[in-house]
């Protein structure tokens, strides 16, 4: 099982790396297209700024192959968000991969953005996170959130009702860290690795 992930700018790349390690996979960590079509698949993790991502992203030309690749992708955190169509933050125009904006939390009473720390996961539809995800807690950092949509396939609730997961073809995405989610967040790359 080769097990690519996308190097740049805003991956939170070392705690994805043990997560796969304690599943028993030595994943790759690089930006090489042929390394990165090649492999059984490929996890694109992100901690940043959407517009200055993208333009690295541009760069290095990975926003034209992002969407093309065939094999699962799975998009974490501001890797799902910028596999959106656009972004609030930064005014960024994103991969597209998913027909959804992305958009700033707007605090309402005591509220705090970010939504930081843990939050339970309250709707899932079935899909490949549905083993060991509903009622259980993720941990989330993040000011942006994507409203739900066609390719929600689990919410959660932080000032609203906001997608924690999508899927759509082979493409899927947390706005949690499975890999910063104990047991149930490994569970969710296990499913992922399992497809």
């Amino acid at each position: 099982m080769e097990v690519a992930i996308i190097k740049y700018n805003a991956g939170n790349t070392q705690s994805v790396i043990y997560a796969l390690k304690r599943l028993g996979i030595n994943p790759l960590l690089t930006n090489d297209f042929e390394a990165i079509q090649k492999a059984d698949k490929v996890i694109f993790p992100g901690v940043g700024e959407a517009s200055t991502t993208m333009k690295h992203l541009k760069e290095l030309k990975l926003d034209l192959l992002i969407p093309t690749l065939k094999q699962p992708v799975l998009g974490i955190c501001l890797g799902m968000q910028l596999m959106c169509e656009y972004s609030e933050e930064g005014d960024t125009t994103c991969m597209g991969v998913f027909q959804a904006p992305v958009k700033r939390f707007s605090p309402v009473n005591a509220e705090k953005v970010p939504h930081m720390g843990w939050n339970n996961i309250t709707t899932v539809r079935d899909s490949w996170t549905a083993s060991g995800i509903m009622d259980q807690h993720m941990y989330f950092v993040h000011s942006f959130y994507v409203p739900v949509t066609a390719d929600t396939v689990a919410t959660c609730n932080y000032i609203e009702d906001f997608s924690a997961a999508l899927a759509k073809d082979n493409f899927y995405a947390t706005q949690f860290h499975p890999e910063k989610s104990a047991g149930q967040g490994q569970q969710i790359i296990k499913n992922f690795i399992e497809l």
